[in-house]
């Protein structure tokens, strides 16, 4: 996900307007006021976390155009369309489905009980960890910080905040919207550079959910073995696309151009390379071209297009260009050209062909507007080509439903998986959404996400016909005959 840069610092404050100490101690006793409430009150019922839910989809409804402007303001330019659909609408269906479904999800499970045990109860009750600290991330600073709060909530949970210092504006936003919405001991923002994240990523958390780079995720796992919590790590990496011979008209193409430049590539689902049958690689560069011309005319002067997040980020994508190119790669400069220079950090988007496997291009999750294309000639290629790497978050397909899809389902393993689209896998509130091994670990959305920052407790009640009692000692003929009909002796 988000790759790292020069951190900033900026003032830490919480929900409620307290300032706090940008120091782990200050950050301990917060945790502690958090948990002392949780112990106070016990776990909310059904009706507490369906109007803490509401709550919560009221105040994003009413901070909608605060939330637009800063988000805007800390990217030096996004379409507010593009923040509404890609923010506040994800977060405001994530809260519906959760309202919806929390009744179920809050039901005990009967579980099976073995025939030795009968007239026993067995039941799974989920109940609330306690308090669930959420670092976000900065390129989708808002959702990815909302979501998972609103899932911590309808789980019955308290929550400790920590949104990226790289989108202070969204940040100082989200206090406001958490400020007037909830009690510190509910809800807490905590702002500060990477040194307070990482004091953050430290506290004795009931459990921790992070989402950002897989580098930054190791570093936040080991702080958090510290004190055993559970840990839930949304990581990112190299998302392929596997174009299917024949597969490769305007439908397809601009799909993928979407996914690829939705929030000027700053996504962490989005395509991070195309694997394209050798036959149809000038093809498919041609209707890139033509697709990306029809999303944004203007190219990146457009109102539409999304800036970079900073410049240490756009220094990274462009050296990662210029290396392709110094190795040999084309790099070709995609869509309508710049007329103007009405924001420096809109990058041009690029093609990438020909570049060498061991290329940054190649081998570094990208997070922009750089597509590199890799040919292939038979399916068992792009198949092993994508095997060779580590497991992404996301994995594309394109093409029909045939054995050369399915051999690519059965074989790959990633994240998640999107069938002739990109990204709008994420936006099915139904679908666990997380990564494994070096994409993530742990999931959230659906009823994968309440259970996560849930304990499943296992209880049994013992019926009024209690057969394990016949087997206690002093142990003699009938615990033989019991341990011969069991073992089958």
């Amino acid at each position: 996900m988000p790759t790292p840069s020069t951190p900033t610092s900026s003032p830490s404050s919480v929900a409620d307007g307290i300032h706090v100490d940008p120091q782990a101690g200050a950050m301990a006793s917060l945790l502690d006021r958090q948990r002392a409430a949780f112990l106070r009150d016990g776990p909310p019922d059904l009706r507490a976390r369906r109007t803490a839910l509401a709550r919560l989809r009221a105040a994003v409804l009413s901070n909608r155009a605060a939330l637009v402007e800063a988000i805007s303001a800390d990217f030096g330019h996004r379409a507010a369309p593009e923040t509404d659909l890609l923010e506040i609408v994800p977060t405001l269906q994530a809260i519906d489905y959760l309202r919806h479904r929390l009744a179920r999800f809050m039901r005990p499970e009967r579980r099976h009980v073995a025939a030795t045990y009968r007239l026993g109860q067995a039941r799974v009750v989920h109940q609330p960890k306690g308090v669930i600290g959420i670092m976000a991330p900065w390129n989708y600073p808002f959702s990815l910080t909302m979501i998972p709060l609103a899932t911590a909530l309808a789980a019955g949970n308290r929550a400790m905040l920590k949104p990226s210092e790289h989108t202070p504006r969204t940040t100082a936003a989200i206090e406001a919207l958490c400020g007037t919405t909830f009690a510190a001991e509910e809800v807490a923002v905590v702002s500060g550079d990477a040194r307070i994240g990482a004091a953050f990523s430290g506290l004795a958390f009931d459990h921790l959910l992070f989402t950002g780079s897989t580098s930054v995720g190791r570093h936040v796992m080991r702080a958090a073995s510290e004190n055993l919590v559970p840990v839930t790590l949304e990581l990112g990496g190299k998302s392929p696309v596997v174009v299917a011979p024949g597969a490769v008209d305007d439908r397809t193409v601009a799909a993928i151009a979407y996914g690829k430049l939705a929030n000027g590539g700053q996504t962490c689902v989005a395509p991070d390379y195309a694997l394209v049958h050798e036959d149809e690689i000038d093809a498919f560069a041609a209707r890139y071209d033509a697709a990306v011309r029809r999303l944004y005319p203007a190219g990146p002067d457009s109102d539409d297009y999304t800036a970079i997040i900073n410049d240490a980020h756009l220094a990274r994508l462009s050296g990662l260009a210029d290396e392709a190119r110094r190795r040999g790669a084309r790099v070709i400069e995609i869509g309508a050209p710049r007329q103007g220079a009405s924001n420096t950090r809109k990058m041009t988007p690029l093609l990438v062909l020909d570049a060498p496997d061991d290329a940054g291009v190649m081998c570094d999750e990208i997070f922009g507007p750089i597509l590199p294309i890799r040919a292939y000639r038979r399916i068992d290629d792009a198949i092993a080509y994508i095997n060779a790497r580590p497991r992404p978050l996301a994995l594309y397909h394109f093409g029909p439903d045939d054995a050369d899809r399915a051999a690519v389902l059965r074989r790959t393993t990633s994240g998640g998986v999107g069938i002739n689209t990109t990204l709008l896998h994420v936006a099915q509130d139904d679908l666990p959404f997380g990564g494994i091994g070096p994409s993530g670990m742990g999931a959230y959305h659906g009823i994968e996400g309440f259970r996560s920052m849930s304990h499943a407790k296992g209880i049994f009640a013992q019926g009024r016909l209690d057969l394990p009692r016949l087997v206690r000692p002093p142990y003699g003929r009938l615990v033989d005959l019991t341990r011969r009909m069991l073992l089958g002796g």
